[in-house]
Formats: C-alpha cells, structure tokens, sequence
C-alpha cells in the first residue's frame, strides 16, 4: 500500500506540473465561462467609435501593435506618467501620434458593467479592439487568443527602443521583428496595417523630398499638405482606400507609392523574399487576409504577463 500511496503522489505531481502551466496560456475561450458578454460588448463599442469616425480603427490597431512591442502585450501603452515612471505616451513614436484611449476608457466601462465587474484585462481590450477594428473596416475576423494580465509599470526608454521608426531600412525593420520572435512573413504582412489611416507630414517628409524610388507624380501630390519646414502634424492617407481593409497597400509599393519609407523598403522589385510576398499579396487577397490573421495573432502572443504575474486594472490608466 505505502508503494501505491507512493505512485499515486508521483502521479499527481507530474500532473500539477503539467497542469500548471497550460493554465497560463492564452486561450480563445478565456473569458466563455466567466464573462461570455465580454467580446460582443467590446465589438459594439468598437462599431460605434468607427462610425462616428472611421479613422479610429486604424487607431486603436496601432495602440495593440505599439503596445506588443514594448515588454509584450500587457497594456503598458495606456499608462499614464506616475512619480514612479515616465510611461509610453511621450517616447518619440508615440507623442502626439498614438490616440484611441478615450475608446478604450470606454470599453472597459461597457465590459466591466457587461460582466458585473472587473475581469478581462486591458490588454486583452486592446487585442479584441484591434481585430474588431479590422473586421468592422472589412478584413477578417479572426480568432484572438485571450487571458492576457495588464503590466503594472510602463517605460518611455523602452518605447523609444523597440518601436521601430518610419524610416528604418529593411534590415533594420527585419531585425527588430526578429528580436520580437516575429518573421519575415509577420513583418511584410502586419506593415500592411497601414492599408488603413493616416500618417503625419513629420513622418514622410524625409521620403518625398529625399528618397528616389519614389513615384514623382505620388511625391509631387504628398508635398502640397508637407511643406519642408512646419505642418508637422497635417496628415494624408497611408493609403488610397484608407477606410477599407484591403490589399491596395501592396499595389501601391509595386508603383513606387509606399508614403512611409520603411514601407517602401518592402519592395525595391529586385527578386528578393520580402518583393515576392509583396506580389503575392497584391494579387490575392485572401492569402493575405488569411497570413495577416495569422501574424496578429503571433504578435499577440510577445510575452503576456498571465498566471499570477501582473493585475487586472480597474482603470487602463493607472495601476490598482
């Protein structure tokens, strides 16, 4: 009996380790059991910013995008400045550009109300609201892996550091993807977020009066709004159908209309990996469609905080 007692301990042990850590996973049915209302409450607040302005789809994409690649996804982006850290609203990327938290205040009311109180995290807000925003702009709508914790300190040196600037080159855009466990396929696809919204003068002005492979016509028409000195913050469409999720933004690079630098870095039409993906998407949609579902979800998993490691915020701005 005392060996059976014995084996049976083994067992259980081997299991609880087992057991451990799949709980800690991220899991498209997270919140089914304890709040099933939680997804369609964040899609119907989504549906209503976007229809009130549609510009807004590209931005709450780019908070869950700028948020994954500082420390992972853990909704350190919508921390506020606190005496104990200058957060990641200021750092260069992101001051002045990044927007959508007034939506995102208003999602975690609807869902906390929704599940009669605060459990889904705000970073897994971010994740649904960035798949809602495509959708609802006419891409696909795919399954988010959910059961992230929220970050209880934020960094502006960090954002600084891994967000990778409109002017990088493509060795430089690929490795900073790479260093964030992400591909070559991630990095051509997921760059193809800016089929959607707008860019500010102060990011593409280097490209229209400095780079060569650039369509005239397209540079020409981009300096009447981005004068070389002041209008920092006027704006022009990433791309021309920039209320639609669709694969135009790859068409544009093959003639030389990419309005970002590193954009353009994607396609120099010299046979390479990156060019190939480019013709590729521009011809067919769907495998686009389909490889960028993918990628967001690949970029969804950069280090979440799960388990026992971080919080569920009260209040995306602050800490509890």
């Amino acid at each position: 009996m005392a060996g059976l007692r014995s084996l049976l301990v083994c067992i259980v042990v081997v299991a609880a380790t087992i057991v451990i850590p799949t709980s800690a996973q991220l899991s498209a049915s997270f919140y089914n059991r304890v709040c099933p209302k939680a997804l369609p409450a964040i899609r119907s607040i989504v549906k209503q910013a976007i229809f009130h302005e549609p510009r807004i789809g590209a931005s709450l994409l780019r908070l869950h995008f700028h948020d994954c690649f500082v420390n992972g996804c853990d909704g350190s982006i919508l921390l506020d400045d606190t005496s104990s850290f200058t957060g990641e609203k200021t750092a260069f990327p992101n001051a002045n550009s990044v927007r959508g938290f007034d939506v995102i205040d208003d999602i975690k009311n609807a869902v906390d109300k929704a599940c009669k109180g605060s459990v889904v995290s705000c970073a897994d807000i971010l994740a649904v609201a960035a798949r809602d925003s495509v959708f609802l702009l006419g891409g696909p709508d795919y399954e988010v892996q959910l059961g992230r914790r929220d970050a209880r300190n934020a960094s502006v040196n960090d954002a600084n550091r891994n967000l990778p600037p409109p002017f990088f080159s493509f060795s430089q855009l690929l490795s900073n993807f790479q260093a964030h466990g992400l591909n070559l396929k991630d990095l051509v696809v997921l760059s193809a977020a800016h089929t959607i919204g707008l860019a500010r003068c102060t990011s593409f002005r280097a490209r229209i009066y400095n780079d060569t492979n650039i369509d005239p016509k397209f540079a020409a028409s981009a300096k009447y709004n981005c004068p070389t000195t002041g209008g920092d913050n006027n704006t022009r469409p990433l791309d021309s159908t920039t209320r639609q999720f669709d694969n135009v933004y790859f068409k544009a690079l093959l003639q030389q209309k990419g309005l970002l630098h590193s954009d353009q870095e994607l396609y120099k039409n010299n046979g390479t990996d990156s060019d190939k993906l480019v013709l590729k998407y521009s011809r067919n949609s769907e495998s686009f469609e389909k490889d960028f579902a993918n990628s967001m979800i690949n970029m969804g998993n950069i280090k979440p905080l799960t388990g026992n490691n971080g919080e569920v915020r009260l209040n995306c701005r602050k800490i509890n």
